[in-house]
């Protein structure tokens, strides 16, 4: 490991080659700690605060420590920037010549096999993709890596995507006969062989959750994994660590069994009479989930839910027949792949169906591509403590927001880390005093009042007024959001000439409605949870941020119910053992938002009043950065007048 005093100062490589590049002590006493992480195979827990310069702190020690890193990341874009941008330049400027890897799930890659023998099918049961599917057609037989954001018109959720990868049930692995060309397989080879590895949360816990059932593991050889953006890790483990069931699932499992059994020679007449009890028996609990939900997207499933469960037990046993009448067919590997998953069906909804409320919580949820039954564990802690301690590496978690007014032990219980695994906080360098206002309105009618979402809509559009826009405005559900975007349209107008450039969440992409806040340096966007973390605005297009209310997950949401009374049964406080921390780490993130750089100047407003009023609210005040406060309106609107004269025409 080189001198990281000397890579890091003034005079330094790193200096030397970035224009404007400032060193930090902060940054130089987290890279010496990751560095004796790597060198000692510890763990290590850092709360970096915004303009440490954390990603540069963990990577340098990475790119030194002569072997193999696994790099996993919460977001796409933090991927992408680490593999495209951050990765090369320091390797250049570190004279390393370093083979590093972009590792994706497999849902990313297309299908060799699945695009050559579905494509008569595709263009008849998607006429309307038929143009996009020969776009990817011809694609497939020059493309090098597989990757489908190489097409960047086929959307996420474009309902062709899912015809044309594989799943862990789907893929035949060395027995396809496309496996030589598999870009699965192949991006995987190449990571194998790689000293870095760039690869996120969800195809990591895939990884570490699924290696029992014959699934490629990315940490044999792995010196160290390091997680950026960690502290979404417990809630992404208890989707891995549990059980889930889709009607999506069935719906490609009978595709797939279709075009198995054509090509087989055989044909779907085979299995008919079995294929149509599962599709009734599908129909059936369809209609119970839809009876149970109503106008709600998520429940609770309860013991009350017996219908539910003879609905869910009829779909089990048709899916059980329905993979023994395929096992006795034996017509190749393509059909009986189809068994084993109509049988792995069955099995997981039984578990599910089954569960006691010991087990997890169990809930329905439906959207529009079918509906899916779900079973969380509580605690996903022994699980992943247990795969941690089975692969003897350095593993180090970091983000701006690990821990609550300096105490990491709730982030630790959840993912079952010893309660003294090693930690550092780093405070952030930027000068909080100076350059941002926290601002709790006097007066604001309790949150649970039918007024209270009135008076912030008031009081959000009138420091709007005062800023002359940049403004955030985050909420905590979606129907305060789409309440707010109608008040503000008609006070500020909807046709061409508005009064301030209105951006809300769900009518444009993400990306797109963030590249427009930036452009416009007067906009107001407003969004909830995905826009309170993973969202950078630097400079004067952002100068306010509003907070509706302290970010409490809903006491209907059946997951935080389900968990409430699991802690409570333990003996546990729900309140002081999760609900408040997690308020804590939210409302962390969503006023992260403002402060990016240290030329940003503004205001945030947190219009709660049990912020003040309540004692937890000096646990959340605590967790927050150190900046100055205050409940008088003349100050922050004296505040904010100061920055509006800065802002003229567009601000990039």
């Amino acid at each position: 490991m080189q001198d990281l005093s000397e890579l890091f100062g003034a005079d330094g490589p790193l200096s030397r080659a970035m224009p404007g590049f400032v060193p930090r002590t902060s940054q130089l006493r987290m890279a010496e700690r990751v560095a004796d992480s790597l060198t000692q195979r510890g763990q290590l827990l850092v709360e970096a605060g915004t303009g440490t310069g954390k990603t540069f702190a963990y990577l340098v020690p990475a790119l030194l420590c002569g072997g193999q890193v696994v790099v996993s990341t919460g977001t796409r874009t933090l991927q992408d920037q680490l593999f495209a941008r951050d990765v090369p330049l320091l390797a250049q400027v570190l004279g390393r010549g370093l083979r590093v890897a972009l590792l994706k799930g497999r849902a990313n890659y297309v299908c060799i096999e699945r695009l050559t023998t579905q494509q008569g099918e595709l263009g008849f049961d998607l006429p309307s993709a038929r143009g996009l599917l020969s776009r990817i057609e011809a694609w497939a037989t020059t493309t090098r890596s597989g990757d489908l954001a190489e097409i960047p018109e086929l959307s996420d959720g474009h309902p062709l995507r899912a015809r044309i990868t594989s799943t862990r049930d789907s893929c035949t692995g060395n027995k396809c006969p496309a496996f030589a060309r598999c870009h699965v397989f192949e991006a995987r080879r190449i990571a194998a062989e790689s000293d870095l590895v760039v690869v996120n949360h969800h195809l990591l816990l895939a990884d570490l959750a699924l290696k029992e059932e014959g699934f490629g593991d990315l940490l044999p050889s792995a010196d160290a994994v390091i997680l950026d953006e960690a502290h979404q890790l417990p809630d992404l483990a208890a989707q891995f660590f549990g059980d889930s069931f889709g009607s999506r699932q069935i719906d490609l499992l009978l595709q797939d069994m279709r075009s198995a059994l054509t090509a087989s020679g055989n044909g779907p007449r085979r299995v008919a009479v079995q294929q149509d009890r599962v599709q009734t028996a599908l129909q059936a609990l369809a209609v119970q989930v839809s009876v149970l939900l109503g106008a709600q997207s998520r429940m609770a499933w309860g013991e009350q839910s017996d219908g539910l469960d003879g609905a869910s037990a009829a779909l089990g046993d048709a899916l059980a027949e329905l993979a023994q009448h395929l096992q006795l067919l034996g017509d190749g590997d393509s059909v009986q792949q189809c068994a084993a998953r109509a049988q792995a069906l069955a099995d997981t909804l039984e578990h599910i169906t089954l569960a006691g409320p010991q087990d997890g919580a169990r809930t329905l949820e439906q959207g529009n591509r079918g509906f899916s039954l779900q079973l969380l564990p509580f605690d996903v802690g022994p699980r992943f403590r247990a795969m941690v301690d089975a692969r003897r590496c350095a593993w180090i978690f970091t983000s701006a927001t690990l821990g609550v007014a300096g105490d990491f032990s709730h982030f630790a219980n959840r993912l079952g880390l010893d309660a003294e695994v090693p930690s550092l906080r780093i405070e952030s360098p930027f000068d909080y005093p100076r350059q941002a206002l926290l601002y709790l309105p006097q007066g604001m009618p309790d949150p649970s009042s039918p007024q209270y979402l009135d008076a912030v809509i008031e009081c959000a559009a009138t420091l709007v007024e005062q800023s002359g826009g940049g403004a955030f405005l985050l909420f905590t559900s979606h129907r305060a959001l789409e309440r707010a975007a109608r008040a503000l349209r008609e006070r500020w107008g909807s046709d061409e000439h508005v009064t301030y450039k209105l951006l809300v969440q769900g009518e444009s992409p993400r990306e797109l409605l963030l590249r427009d806040f930036r452009a416009d340096g007067g906009g107001v966007l407003l969004g909830t949870a995905s826009f309170w973390e993973g969202v950078d605005v630097k400079g004067q297009a952002l100068r306010l941020v509003v907070i509706d209310k302290l970010p409490f997950a809903s006491p209907d949401d059946p997951l935080t119910r389900a968990r409430v009374e699991h802690i409570r049964a333990q003996g546990g406080n729900p309140f002081n053992d999760h609900q408040l921390p997690e308020a804590a780490l939210a409302l962390q993130q969503g006023v992260g938002r403002l402060i990016r750089s240290e030329d940003d100047e503004g205001v945030v407003v947190i219009c709660d009043p049990r912020l003040a009023s309540r004692g937890y609210g000096r646990t959340l005040v605590a967790s927050l950065p150190p900046m100055r406060r205050t409940r008088e309106r003349a100050e922050v609107e004296h505040f904010l007048q100061r920055l509006r004269p800065l802002v003229s025409g567009s601000v990039t």
